[in-house]
């Protein structure tokens, strides 16, 4: 059973003298045995501890912080409001190198979240709590990377009922709609409420899309697996948080026009 992240950091010195320890950097464990003038027993399972908890990770005999580790370190005037926000298990077990560093460092502004965990058949079901405040807002704004056969048709439903659709797609999911949907696409650039723009770079993450009452985030694992469960935020500073994030990729992406 894990234990809560605050007590992880704060109720073991040596935890804690580790993870300062690895703030500017991998170490080898006999630095960590020399510096914190303990032996190989005792401090291994500490380190576990932190392992489990998704700090630190290690190759052969060197350790390094994770970059949840990174974030928490680096940010000790701020770790209880960090702590409060994060669900650890689901940030840990998920890739979020797609953030930039000033957001990353305020990932805390995002607040708690509910985690969605869709039955296999609904993979494809849009949400519909968020899918009904769309519908009554001014604006939607997506980035994706993943293909869903009936989005183009959501964002037809919305702008029917003069709603502005923002829309970033990775330039992979780009040139797949384009081949199969190509006739919709071009209907749709000819509306002034739909905004459509490529990414050319690489987008590590499934979808990230927000209204004026919530913020979706569905990530891919350290791994690089896809994931099903995505997560549902509503707070005013989460929604703001996602606008930059939106702006960061838009800056990069390139405006879908006169096909």
């Amino acid at each position: 059973m894990k234990k809560p992240l605050l007590e992880v950091l704060f109720m073991s010195e040596k935890r804690k003298g580790v993870l300062l320890l690895l703030q500017d950097g991998e170490k080898e464990m006999k630095f960590l045995l020399s510096t914190l003038n303990t032996t190989r027993q005792a401090l291994l399972p500490q380190i576990r501890i932190l392992e489990e908890h998704y700090l630190v990770s290690h190759s052969k005999d060197s350790y390094e912080l994770t970059m949840i580790g990174k974030l928490i370190v680096d940010n000790m005037a701020s770790v209880l409001n960090i702590v409060e926000a994060l669900d650890i298990d689901y940030w840990g077990n998920h890739d979020i190198s797609f953030m930039p560093p000033h957001l990353l460092k305020r990932i805390d502004e995002i607040g708690k979240c509910e985690l969605i965990n869709p039955l296999i058949t609904d993979i494809y079901a849009f949400n519909n709590q968020f899918h009904g405040y769309s519908r009554n807002s001014k604006y939607v704004y997506m980035i994706t990377s993943v293909y869903h056969p009936d989005a183009l048709e959501l964002i037809a439903d919305l702008i029917s009922n003069n709603i502005n659709f923002y829309l970033i797609s990775s330039s992979e999911l780009h040139d797949r709609v384009m081949k199969e949907k190509y006739s919709e696409v071009v209907k749709l650039t000819q509306n002034k409420l739909a905004h459509l723009f490529v990414y050319p770079k690489t987008m590590p993450f499934q979808f990230i899309s927000f209204n004026e009452c919530h913020i979706m985030l569905s990530l891919l694992k350290n791994n690089g697996e896809p994931d099903i469960n995505y997560i549902l935020c509503e707070s005013k500073n989460a929604l703001e948080w996602g606008k930059e994030l939106f702006e960061y990729y838009l800056k990069d992406s390139t405006p879908v026009t006169d096909l």
